[in-house]
């Protein structure tokens, strides 16, 4: 009986257009319903994804049930020229020790003179001859009008763009070039919140690396985008095969048959990851009703030095090959996973938009009001158990206090239906004890407490009338200020509400790993305390894998292992050990 009564709404997704077939496809798979804008009303959705980033308007009208793909602001760390100023300004700030894993870069037009300068000082010091450097146009993707140079003469340009330092020794694979396509996924800014997908990409040029031709793209860049025209491209290449792409388990396959130290290679990365989005934290607005997935571009050296090319505002989900749908599909299922949703919504549903409301042009929405919307529960019981509309109702005119109304019954369904409050512009009874009817509603709040949208009371101060039958009520608003980040749970399974969980589907948490980075991320995040806490972690890695053909951890001391609440995973290797199980000395490892 309960589930028929709660008839609750299914999830419903908005795509924008040129939004991703995949992410249809995982959502209806998982039986959400797609946004039909004739039928439905304009704020009856769950999630909004678009490539492209929203509008302002978007965030300040997001309403406490609905989510975006994207925060504000995110340009600068996905534009390329923003994201050089950042990390330069890092590196002076940290040191270039910390700070390493980019090119030298610079920004042209504005830095001609400065590049000129250093381009002339490295052909003098190398005898006559200069360093190779490839130029990007700042605001473009998938490969558009890159080009590589080695003389100033080929330098020409016609917009803003960029000059680094091109990394020319890069790890080959049977003489390809390749690049690791990181899925990031940021859920919050403040607190800084980071989870990095266990699978991702391997993406190889389609022809084998040559300099002395530096104008063979197929050779120099791994963009799918330009190397699914190359000849080469459909040919079973030595060892890397058709197409041009990888999972991330083949690449640990080849990393596991080399002479590497492979937890503190996977750690390097992360850190890249951690200190990139560091520097945009400053700049972005927090927004709990967001996340955002990004695709971190790492290229790595023959030394096994990784280095950081770009980072992607909205990584391609195209399905171009059994490699995309292998990895992009449980990519896209994790990513909704993140969210946090229930299988129904019935915050939406009860949240006054479907049956309930419509528009009158104010900003409020006004109510279509319903017997059990009006009063508390115990106020509709007769003496024989049935509920009486024209019941007398025994009020205080003192009384002012807010109380929650009873709208429906759902905790057999496990699913929070929303409460309502009614608030009367004056008193219910008058002075000589007559009573009034109800006036109309004026305004509405609500509060929300959980990722479950729950409502709370808006008077909680009053606890002394709270079983006051004559208590007033007050309708909760869909219109609210931004909710506060700290009401919202990151793990309810355990006592400590804040605390995120390490792992949601193949997502690792990578930030915060401990509690004193989950303490430096609050409100305002302490850069100078994450970043002390990055290197501590680093020194430990380095020093219980001292020895590079240690890879593994003898599990049977992960249980002696002194564990924070944290239980921070280290992202990267297929069955991914707890940090806390990695800080031994060699001399205890078996």
């Amino acid at each position: 009986m309960a589930e028929k009564e709660c008839d609750c709404a299914p999830l419903v997704f908005r795509l924008h257009g040129g939004a991703p077939q995949v992410v249809r496809e995982v959502l209806l798979e998982r039986g959400w319903e797609e946004y039909d804008e004739e039928e439905q009303e304009e704020g009856d959705w769950n999630l909004y994804w678009r490539t492209s980033g929203f509008r302002t308007s978007d965030y300040k009208n997001i309403l406490p049930w609905q989510r975006l793909n994207h925060h504000p602001k995110m340009t600068h760390i996905t534009r390329k020229d923003y994201l050089a100023r950042h990390l330069r300004r890092m590196k002076s700030a940290f040191g270039a020790a910390l700070y390493d894993f980019s090119p030298a870069a610079f920004i042209l037009p504005n830095e001609y003179t400065k590049f000129l300068g250093v381009y002339t000082k490295n052909r003098t010091n190398d005898g006559g001859k200069s360093c190779y450097w490839i130029c990007k146009p700042v605001d473009l993707s998938r490969g558009r009008g890159i080009f590589l140079f080695k003389d100033i003469k080929d330098l020409v340009y016609d917009s803003s763009v960029i000059i680094q330092r091109y990394i020319s020794n890069p790890l080959l694979i049977s003489g390809y070039k390749f690049d690791l396509r990181i899925y990031v996924c940021v859920k919050s800014f403040c607190p800084l919140v980071i989870y990095m997908h266990q699978e991702g990409l391997v993406r190889f040029a389609t022809e084998k690396y040559n300099l002395a031709s530096l104008d063979n793209l197929y050779s120099h860049l791994t963009n799918t985008s330009i190397n699914k025209f190359g000849l080469c491209y459909a040919m079973d290449k030595e060892r890397v095969g058709r197409g041009c792409k990888w999972t991330m388990n083949k690449f640990r396959c080849f990393l596991h048959k080399q002479d590497v130290n492979e937890f503190l290679f996977w750690h390097r990365i992360s850190n890249i990851i951690t200190l990139t989005l560091l520097t945009a934290v400053p700049c972005i607005p927090s927004n709990p009703n967001c996340l955002e997935l990004l695709g971190f571009d790492i290229l790595i050296d023959a030394s096994f030095k990784p280095w950081l090319l770009e980072v992607n505002h909205s990584p391609a989900l195209s399905l171009d090959c059994p490699v995309d749908i292998t990895v992009k599909k449980g990519l896209i299922n994790d990513v909704i996973d993140l969210m946090n949703y229930r299988m129904t919504d019935s915050f939406r549903q009860k949240g006054y938009l479907r049956n309930r409301y419509t528009r009158s042009g104010s900003r409020y929405l006004q109510p279509k009001i319903h017997q059990e919307f009006l009063l508390p529960k115990t106020l509709h019981d007769t003496p024989s158990g049935k509920r009486s509309w024209n019941q007398s109702i025994p009020t205080s005119s003192s009384s002012q206090d807010t109380v929650l109304c009873y709208v429906n019954g759902c905790a057999r369904n496990n699913i929070r239906c929303a409460s309502c409050l009614i608030h009367p512009n004056s008193k219910s009874r008058t002075s000589s004890g007559h009573e009034k009817a109800p006036q109309k509603f004026e305004e509405i709040n609500i509060e929300v407490e959980s990722d479950d949208l729950k409502l709370t009371t808006l008077n909680s101060t009053r606890q002394s009338h709270k079983n006051t039958p004559s208590s007033i009520c007050k309708l909760p608003s869909l219109h609210i200020h931004k909710p506060k980040s700290s009401t919202v749970p990151w793990n309810r399974r355990t006592q400590d509400r804040d605390i995120p969980p390490c792992r949601v589907g193949d997502f690792i948490l990578t930030f915060p790993f401990n509690e004193a980075t989950w303490k430096a991320s609050q409100d305002q995040v302490d850069v100078k305390v994450v970043v002390n806490e990055l290197r501590k972690l680093t020194n430990r890695l380095a020093s219980s894998f001292g020895e590079k053909k240690r890879t593994k951890v003898d599990s049977s001391r992960g249980c002696n292992a002194v564990r924070d609440k944290f239980e921070s995973l280290l992202w990267g290797p297929k069955d991914p050990p707890l940090l806390s199980e990695c800080f031994f000395s060699n001399s205890e490892i078996k």
